[in-house]
Formats: structure tokens, C-alpha cells, sequence
């Protein structure tokens, strides 16, 4: 099976990784040639880790590498793919646009994924010829190292590629779990809204970013504490998703935060712009408090 992934930022490299390290031909494709070559390195990069700790030898991270081919033109990235996986930025307009290409430029038995965390699968389906084909496929970040792989079925996708797909999954190690197209899907439609409950509650003076962090880690035993997750996820990325939700199901609990709202358009996105609800410098593990929430 052949494998193409379109976009190479985090999540697309990370895919790529994967697959290629599970033995797949993957075409990786991007329209900037500088960010397949940033994601050629991230993924050495990260395939050295592995070696380092002793999960992969040598030879697999070179056989990894060498299983990856870059592209810039989209149909040359897809012509031979029997699934592509699409993880461009998480933008509706930007999707449907790159769908409706690969569905004129993929072979048309292929299967069209999507790595979209909260974009209406049936929706994305409506713009090709293929809906039955037209699956999610949502890997969480860092992709290498989690193990859930959301699979979101649209209201056409079929039984036959469903199963397919959820296999697939297994195979790259990954622990696959099937859910229906439904604003969210499970992952989001449920974090999302502590996230944002977690903005509400330092909006409201409940108490400060470390303290509504330190409960959710020592209280509730979650690995990063809601805030600082928010920050790795990209503040952004929190606030398109709610407005999904919103949207999606015309609910007032779905509301962003209006503190998440203005610190998206002031710019402060999280660890991608270097500050959010703490502040961030290369090279620098210590999580210290952004200044205006000190």
C-alpha cells in the first residue's frame, strides 16, 4: 500500500514518520520546498530519538528515511497512493479546496483521509465524487509517540473502508477507536470545553494558571494541567475548535471564553508564538507564568 500525506507541519511530518517507519512508501507533499526540508529533519531528528532509547535500530530509522519521497506538486505526491492523508492547517475553505484536487487527482479507488480534529467529515465528502471513500483519521500530537487514532466515519463513508482504515491503524501500532460525525467528534467535543471552562475560571479570578493547573495534574492525575495543554495546542487552534462546537450544535456552553478570544487576536497563541498562559524560550524546559497572569 502507498501511502501520501499532504502537508508536512507537525502533524503531516509526524504522520509520515509512521507510516514510513512501519514499512510504507510514503509521498510527502507540501507546496513550500523549505518545509519538506524542515520536515525531513524533524523526522531524523526524531527517528534518532528512538534510536537513542532503543526502540528502532539503526537501520530501521535508514530504512524509514529512505521510505519517505518528497513533492511539491500535489499530483505528483498522489498519483500512485492508495490512501492520503490530509493534515493542512485546520481551515474548512483550505480543506474542501485541497479535497476537491484530490479528488480529480487521485487514483479513484484511493481512500481520502483527513487528520482534521473537529471539520465535519461529511462535509469535506460533499465536495468529491467519492464520499463512501471519505474518512477521518485524527492522530494526536506528537503523532510518534501517541497511541489513539480517532477514526470518524462521515454519514456516506463505508463499512468496507471504515474496517480497512481502523486495521490499518493497528498496524502502525496505534490503538484505533471508530466514532460518528458529530461536531468534536469524542476528543475535543469533551477537552475542548474543560479547556475552555479552565480559561473561564482564571477569566472569573477563581484562581491563578498554576494553581487550576496544579489541581487538574495532582487532583485529577492528568499528565499537563488544561492550561498549559491549551498552550501546546495552540490557543488558536482551542478557539477554532470551540467555534465548531458552537456552531455545530448552537449551544451557549460552547461559548470560547471571551480572555481565550482576546489573546488569540492580541497573538499570544501558546508555545508557537512564545507566549500564552506561560511564557516559553527555545531551549528552556521551566514553565514560568506568562507576566500579566502573575
Amino acid at each position: 500500500m502507498n501511502i501520501a500525506v499532504i502537508g508536512s507541519g507537525t502533524m503531516g511530518n509526524g504522520i509520515a514518520h509512521v507510516f514510513a517507519q512501519h514499512g510504507y512508501a510514503v509521498a510527502l507533499v507540501d507546496i513550500s520546498e523549505d518545509a519538506l526540508k524542515k520536515a525531513l529533519v524533524s523526522i531524523e531528528k526524531n527517528l534518532s530519538r528512538q534510536v537513542e532509547k532503543g526502540s528502532i535500530s539503526e537501520d530501521s530509522k535508514k530504512q524509514a528515511l529512505a521510505n519517505i519521497a518528497t513533492h511539491t506538486a500535489l499530483k505528483d505526491g498522489v498519483k500512485s497512493a492508495d490512501l492520503v492523508v490530509e493534515a493542512a492547517t485546520e481551515n474548512i475553505d483550505l480543506k474542501l479546496k485541497i479535497f476537491q484536487e484530490l479528488d480529480e487527482a487521485a487514483n479513484p479507488n484511493a481512500i481520502l483521509a483527513t487528520n482534521t480534529s473537529s471539520i465535519s467529515i461529511t462535509r469535506i465528502a460533499s465536495v468529491t465524487r467519492r464520499p463512501a471513500n471519505i474518512i477521518g483519521m485524527h492522530f494526536m500530537n506528537p503523532v510518534p509517540l501517541m497511541k489513539l487514532v480517532e477514526v470518524i466515519r462521515g454519514y456516506s463513508t463505508s463499512d468496507e473502508v471504515t474496517n480497512m482504515v481502523m486495521e490499518l491503524a493497528a498496524k502502525l501500532g496505534k490503538a484505533p477507536v471508530e466514532v460518528n460525525d458529530y461536531p468534536g467528534f469524542i476528543a475535543n467535543r469533551i477537552l475542548m470545553p474543560m479547556i475552555n471552562e479552565a480559561i473561564y475560571a482564571l477569566y472569573e479570578g477563581v484562581a491563578g494558571v498554576s494553581e487550576i493547573d496544579t489541581v487538574m495534574k495532582l487532583g485529577m492525575a492528568h499528565p499537563m494541567g488544561p492550561l498549559q495543554l491549551a498552550d501546546f495546542i495552540g490557543l488558536d487552534v482551542c478557539l477554532s475548535i470551540l467555534h465548531v462546537l458552537h456552531d455545530g450544535f448552537g449551544n451557549p456552553k460552547y461559548a470560547p471564553c471571551p480572555l481565550l478570544v482576546n489573546m488569540v487576536q492580541a497573538g499570544h497563541k501558546g508555545v508557537k508564538s512564545g507566549s500564552g498562559f506561560y511564557q516559553y524560550q527555545p531551549g528552556s524546559k521551566e514553565l514560568v507564568v506568562a507576566d500579566r497572569f502573575k
